[in-house]
Order: structure tokens, then C-alpha cells, then sequence
């Protein structure tokens, strides 16, 4: 199993996410974050007090799946998260030792 980790453009999120489950990738989690890809625009900056500097938001989108369905996975991401000819985010894939229930 896998571990996908992607850092997008907050704007693209709904898309990213409707294709993903449109493709039965339904159990993902999507957070806010603040990151420092490249700005759409200028309006989309923002300055943290924490010392990064400028920011803007995104969003981390995570999903586990089986090693079969990495390429799946990532193509769908790479291809709908893209925002012009710029780097639009990052895709990260990590090994998964165990996925273990809560509950019964």
C-alpha cells in the first residue's frame, strides 16, 4: 500500500477531489494549509507572522491505495490539479507498513 500526499492550488481542490471519487477514490482527507507554490495571482498572497513570509493557501489532499493504483492515482491528480504552465503543486507517494481499522 501507498501513502499519496498532494500539495495544490486551493482553487483546483473541488476538481481534484470530483475526479478522484469519480474514479472511486472516495476515502481522502483534504486540509487547508499555507504553502509556497507559486501564486495565480498576486491577490492570492498572503503573509504569515509565523516567519515564512509569503504564503498563499493550498490544500494537502491524502489517500492511501494499493501500489496497483499509484499511477492512477497521481495521473489523475497531476492532470487536474494543473494550473497554466507552471509547476501547480507536488505529488508525494510513501510506503504504507500497515493500515489497521478502528472499530470492529
Amino acid at each position: 500500500m501507498k501513502l499519496v500526499k498532494a500539495f495544490i492550488h486551493h482553487v483546483r481542490t473541488p476538481d481534484v477531489v470530483q475526479a478522484l471519487a469519480d474514479a472511486g477514490y472516495r476515502n481522502l482527507t483534504v486540509q487547508d494549509v499555507k504553502g509556497m507554490l507559486k501564486p495565480i495571482d498576486e491577490s492570492e498572497n498572503s503573509y504569515s507572522r509565523d516567519g515564512a513570509g509569503l504564503v498563499i493557501s493550498e490544500a494537502r489532499l491524502s489517500l492511501v491505495c494499493e501500489d496497483a493504483e499509484v499511477e492512477a492515482v497521481t495521473s489523475i491528480i497531476r492532470t487536474v490539479a494543473r494550473i497554466g504552465p507552471h509547476i501547480s503543486g507536488w505529488v508525494y507517494v510513501s510506503p504504507v507498513e500497515q493500515a489497521l481499522p478502528i472499530g470492529p
